[in-house]
């Protein structure tokens, strides 16, 4: 049950402060209010208007902690507000043992303003959390994904398809550096029931994954290049970088080109065409 009614006043008061352009939309028209609007809001958490009309009146009582989770990082709160929506929704908030995967407005400020350039974001077991329109572009739409299908190592171990090859040597590097993140999220996180949850999965689905993890391999990232296959735009390969953000373990996943060359004419098209196919009138 939410706390003395104060969530409902705190959600419609974080809302009418964030400014539309602040989150990448419109600011036109006329407004009662110069934050988001509440369709805004559920389109940015990736949930019902009627469910936020819901929470602000009071009429939806329990969220979830992944709802509460997605209406801070599209509020943008800061790391104690976080920790107050919980507290007011009468959640236990995020503690230490388990991941995060909160994004801070400050990070979020920089990641909005990268927005020619594809990158995602991704916890410390490597679930997406949070991605871009051009990343969207260039791998698929994951609003389609739903559950293990949103996590990166999940899926290349059980055979997900995808829009990436590797060279054998890239799939050694892969497999080595991401069953290595696990096992050392693991460590951090020992009270996070959905990673060692992940883990027993992955051991049971995939031979080749228990045969690295029992290995206790040890990787490092590094910067690599990743071919993409996308079927509209052509095969083209990427320079693909890992960015760590201090203090949350959140991978920052960055693809770029370099000016001038074929691969980049096939990605400034792609932010033209967008997610949208391109087939034969």
């Amino acid at each position: 049950m939410t706390e003395s009614g104060e969530l409902g006043p705190a959600l419609r008061h974080w809302r009418d402060r964030v400014a539309p352009a602040a989150v990448g939309l419109p600011g036109g028209g006329p407004r009662r209010a110069a934050g988001l609007r509440r369709e805004e809001l559920a389109m940015l958490a990736g949930v019902s208007a009627d469910y936020i009309t819901r929470l602000e009146q009071g009429r939806a009582t329990s969220p979830s902690a992944q709802i509460l989770t997605a209406l801070a990082r599209a509020l943008r709160l800061s790391g104690q507000e976080r920790e107050h929506l919980f507290l007011l929704a009468g959640q236990p908030p995020p503690t230490a043992g388990r991941m995060s995967s909160h994004i801070t407005p400050s990070v979020q400020r920089l990641l909005d303003q990268l927005d020619g350039t594809p990158l995602s974001v991704n916890d410390a077991a490597w679930n997406l959390i949070s991605w871009n329109p051009l990343w969207a572009a260039l791998f698929g739409d994951p609003s389609l994904l739903v559950g293990r299908d949103r996590n990166v190592i999940w899926r290349h171990f059980t055979g997900g398809l995808g829009r990436v090859s590797h060279t054998p040597e890239q799939e050694i590097r892969f497999e080595t550096v991401t069953v290595a993140d696990l096992r050392s999220a693991t460590a951090r996180y020992p009270a996070d029931t959905g990673l060692r949850s992940l883990v027993t999965d992955l051991r049971n689905a995939s031979p080749r994954f228990a045969e690295l993890w029992d290995s206790h391999v040890v990787g490092v990232h590094e910067s690599d290049r990743k071919t993409v296959h996308h079927p509209d735009v052509g095969t083209f390969t990427l320079d693909c970088d890992v960015l760590t953000v201090p203090g949350s373990d959140l991978r920052i996943i960055v693809y770029s080109t370099a000016p001038g060359t074929d691969a980049a004419d096939r990605l400034k098209l792609l932010t033209v065409i967008g997610t949208q196919t391109m087939r034969p009138s």
